[in-house]
């Protein structure tokens, strides 16, 4: 599980930081990518990555501003010539349906695969055997999600030196004793399979929040999690700015890791009045209330290791 950025600025593009969009990489997991909001020129972005169009399965959308959206359609439409055959869902606020079919329909863009637009509310919005998405609203003036992605616990490892020392040899029985089952040897021995796997192992949590002033709700969002990315628009001393523009500051984010015990906190959402050096106080005004807390630039990566 890799956090890959491809747009960490606020509001508009700028030479150091396109618009927001992050990619989550569940290469190992489901031979598949994941994408947080799609600003401009997000589709020019990852030809400067190893990430394929065509693997992207789900697209999620914080909310409906220009800046996490307007890359979308030329993306759809991009994916059809770049090997996209399998189905893509979008999720997003009320509207992002309307968004794109409009998009859609006057450019006369056809698309060769399957896509579904899901409209969402709070709650669990996705789920399978492997992870669970769950989203809540913030406040920033519109409708807009952030979002908790909780992998589900890993089966614990075959035993292999306990099942060595009964002199059971690798074959077809060990994927009956990894399934748990309780298998008969040739020397009348009953073996039960749960005897000889590991401890599950627990499944990591990673909280990706839309735009937002400093809510309660971004905490719980967050709980142990593994990584926040938080938006940090401002710097500490302009609180009354971030406010009346339903923005955080680098410490509000802090704060909130904090608050909620995450392992690191990752800054995006970058004002583009803060240039060069700028990004290195802003980190250092987070770190001095978290310390594991790092600053985002784009195709900047976070590796999420397993526990």
């Amino acid at each position: 599980m890799e956090v890959v950025f491809l747009g960490t600025g606020a509001g508009v593009p700028a030479k150091e930081r396109n618009v927001t969009s992050i990619a989550l990489q569940l290469l190992d997991e489901r031979r598949a990518s994941w994408l947080f909001d799609c600003g401009e020129a997000t589709q020019h972005q990852i030809l400067y990555t190893s990430i394929k169009p065509g693997k992207i399965e789900k697209v999620f959308i914080t909310h409906l501003h220009g800046d996490h959206i307007f890359g979308l359609p030329g993306f759809l439409g991009s994916r059809s010539f770049q090997g996209g055959k399998s189905l893509l869902t979008v999720y997003g606020p009320k509207g992002i349906k309307a968004f794109i079919e409009t998009s859609l329909t006057v450019s006369t863009t056809h698309i060769r695969y399957p896509l579904e637009v899901v409209e969402i509310e709070e709650g669990v919005i996705f789920e399978d055997d492997q992870f669970c998405v769950i989203a809540k609203e913030l406040d920033h003036g519109i409708q807009s999600f952030g979002y908790r992605i909780v992998e589900k616990d890993l089966p614990g490892t075959l035993l292999v030196d306990k099942l060595s020392k009964e002199g059971i040899k690798p074959g077809p029985i060990y994927q009956k004793i990894k399934e748990g089952q309780t298998v008969v040897l040739e020397d009348g021995r009953h073996l039960n399979g749960k005897e000889y796997i590991g401890a599950p192992k627990k499944g990591r949590i990673a909280t990706i929040l839309g735009d937002t002033r400093y809510v309660k709700e971004s905490i719980e969002l967050a709980k142990d999690a593994d990584l926040l990315i938080h938006e940090a628009t401002f710097r500490s001393k302009e609180a009354d700015l971030a406010h009346d523009y339903f923005h955080s500051t680098t410490t509000q984010a802090a704060e909130v890791a904090k608050l909620a015990s995450v392992k690191n906190l990752i800054l995006t959402h970058i004002s583009s009045r803060y240039q060069g050096d700028d990004s290195r106080e802003l980190l250092e005004e987070a770190q001095q209330m978290f310390k594991h807390t790092y600053i985002a630039n784009d195709f900047f990566r976070f590796e999420i290791k397993s526990k």
